[in-house]
């Protein structure tokens, strides 16, 4: 096993669990992979649709924006809103990101990530447990889990997180009580994580290309791309600085 996790490490490769409950029974684009495996593709920027932030954007200007190569997951998270018109939103944003080659995560809700169709669900430390969620979603269904410290992401790669979400890299507005961690984790992290996973905490294009130097080949940004005046170009320039340092 240790050999088998070193040889993972080395090659960033993630473990597909392989079986018939894993085959995806939706008309999905790349239906040939499974939803891991377009995961471990996934090499790019991952979209926060944080409300207020997206409150601009229809339903068709988001297809539009993830429909390039450059943004490979897209979540759903709603702080504010009742879970019921979480829900009804996310059916709708579902169907339109299901005609594109990106993933569909829902921040929170398994349930709603279920009812939704969505690709999986992201869980914060103090969400529901891991083990829940697999039991809502099933076998075949991401589940990406969000650390703060190096201990946190051994604690859900050994659980069975699908991928990590690693921050705040950056102090952020999105998460006022947490201290920026800062650069230096990511060489612990590229040794010890071989399931993939996402910088995050205020990423932009000053800093997007230090960080995938570092050893980070995906972000999760959520302001630099929909405060932008040109959302697209602002993806497609955050895609280019990371692809410089192809690490993933």
């Amino acid at each position: 096993m240790k050999l088998r996790k070193s040889l993972l490490g080395k090659s960033r490769l993630y473990p597909v669990r392989r079986g018939a409950d894993q085959v995806v029974a939706c008309n999905r684009v790349c239906q040939d992979k499974t939803l891991r495996e377009r995961l471990v593709a996934s090499n790019g920027v991952y979209l926060i649709l944080d409300r207020p932030k997206f409150k601009g954007f229809s339903l068709a200007a988001i297809k539009n924006l993830v429909s390039g190569r450059e943004i490979s997951l897209v979540q759903l998270r709603d702080k504010t809103s009742a879970k019921a018109e979480v829900l009804k939103f996310a059916v709708k944003l579902a169907k339109q990101i299901a005609q594109t080659k990106a993933l569909f995560i829902v921040n929170d809700y398994a349930d709603v990530a279920v009812k939704a169709n969505a690709d999986g669900v992201h869980l914060g430390q103090n969400d529901l447990s891991l083990k829940q969620a697999r039991k809502i979603l099933g076998q075949d269904k991401i589940i990406g889990i969000s650390c703060h410290s190096l201990a946190q992401a051994l604690k859900a790669q050994n659980e069975g997180a699908d991928y990590i979400g690693f921050g705040p890299i950056y102090a952020t507005a999105t998460k006022p009580e947490l201290a920026g961690i800062g650069l230096n984790v990511a060489a612990q992290l590229k040794t010890k994580i071989y399931i993939p996973c996402f910088a995050i905490g205020n990423i932009n294009q000053s800093n997007a290309e230090r960080i995938a130097a570092c050893g980070f080949g995906r972000i999760a940004v959520c302001r630099a791309i929909l405060e932008n005046r040109s959302p697209q170009r602002a993806a497609k320039r955050l895609f280019q600085k990371l692809r410089k340092h192809d690490t993933a």
